[in-house]
């Protein structure tokens, strides 16, 4: 584009005349099209906002520009972040979903097109569809990034996520990006902290939790064996490693998640949808009359439900250092027609945890296949710490596809 050609000269122009405006200076970064860009429409692949173009950028926009990122420009999204499948296609097989919502995010940084981006998180928007292209995706606590500026789905839910080539490389994007915001109610009053540090700082290997209880009953065999393998060779490693067990109904965990996005993105999208319905796409017109006829009782009952469930995983994290699960119950489906099952990442988003996917193996058919860190809320220097541990040890990245 122009105007990323424009900011590469200026960008060179202040690197020769004062130094690196901060860690990402000249990077080309991929930004998702829910994201405000001044100058820069923002549609959220939606025909309602197809001629939109803000006065402004979201917080995380301005930051990343701020620490001397390149717009490359927007990347392709399911309509208003949410179910129906975007044009975008898996590039490891083109019949085989990339995931979503943060698709073209996603492919883009497996690409190659750019080495990092941005994407959201609702229910499993950044976590899938890194998994899905072998690319790793981050999804911090709920609050520790600003989502100023950037179209909202569920207010409670909502969390910005990355996707990058590295480990490293999703520690300089959050220390870029996190910490408080006056702008966004949301976001935690906590400081933020060069999370850098923690590339290279696991001494000891870590204490790895691994969460059976119902992440190794629904993957298939494919992906139980896989998982296994991994596991045995952290433990060869040195990591100390041990099976975990939560009484959880996560069914129940991810009906709360489903019932708190739908009632909540149906008074986000209440005006437009009185007025243009048939501009919504099917399975956005599902979620908001789901969320319309949703009892109020309801929604507060899934609240206390989902407190409960943050508390319960708050305690079973104590004593490791990372709980660590399948990223996904299957490789990318073949299919274009759904973006895949979120039931991995949705419990993350619903207890607001931060995690993280890497990716760790191919499958038979040469599909990606990654494995899930879990942390404890705003630890994220000591899940990064750990992720990298990892990420060494497995000794697998995939080189950019064609």
């Amino acid at each position: 584009p122009n105007g990323a050609m424009e900011a590469a000269v200026q960008r060179e122009s202040e690197l020769m005349r004062d130094g690196p405006r901060g860690p990402l200076h000249g990077v080309p970064v991929g930004i998702k099209d829910i994201y405000n860009t001044k100058d820069m429409r923002t549609t959220c692949c939606s025909p309602i906002y197809a001629d939109y173009v803000p006065d402004h950028d979201a917080t995380a926009v301005a930051l990343l520009k701020k620490a001397g990122a390149i717009i490359m420009g927007k990347t392709v999204t399911t309509q208003f972040a949410c179910g129906d499948p975007s044009p975008t296609v898996n590039p490891w097989n083109a019949l085989h979903t990339p995931g979503g919502s943060s698709s073209g995010s996603a492919v883009g940084t497996a690409t190659g097109m750019f080495p990092a981006s941005l994407g959201t998180q609702t229910g499993g928007s950044v976590l899938r569809p890194a998994a899905y292209n072998g690319v790793v995706g981050l999804k911090p606590t709920f609050g520790r990034i600003s989502r100023f500026g950037v179209y909202p789905v569920s207010w409670t839910l909502d969390t910005m996520g990355t996707f990058t080539r590295t480990v490293e490389d999703a520690a300089i994007m959050l220390t870029v990006m996190a910490g408080p915001d006056i702008k966004d109610g949301h976001t935690s009053h906590r400081e933020a902290l060069d999370y850098t540090r923690a590339i290279g700082s696991q001494k000891t290997p870590p204490r790895i939790g691994v969460l059976r209880t119902f992440f190794f009953e629904r993957c298939n065999d494919e992906v139980r064996r896989h998982t296994d393998a991994v596991v045995e060779n952290l433990r060869s490693a040195g990591a100390i490693v041990s099976d975990v067990e939560i009484p959880v109904d996560f069914d129940t965990v991810l009906a709360t998640q489903r019932l708190l996005m739908s009632v909540e993105a149906a008074a986000v999208h209440e005006e437009n949808f009185r007025t243009r319905a048939d501009d919504f796409a099917p399975m956005v017109r599902e979620l908001i009359e789901m969320g319309m006829i949703t009892p109020g009782v309801a929604y507060v009952q899934a609240q206390r439900v989902r407190k409960r469930f943050r508390r319960e995983m708050e305690e079973a994290i104590q004593g490791f250092d990372v709980l660590l699960t399948p990223s996904t119950p299957a490789a990318a489906p073949r299919s274009l027609s759904t973006t895949g099952d979120p039931m991995f990442q949705s419990p993350w988003t619903t207890c607001g945890l931060p995690t993280i996917t890497l990716p760790s193996g191919l499958n038979g058919d040469g599909l990606p296949l990654g494995i899930q860190l879990a942390g404890a809320p705003f630890d994220e220097e000591r899940l990064l710490a750990a992720a990298k541990w990892c990420e060494d040890v497995l000794e697998f990245t995939l080189t950019p596809v064609d």
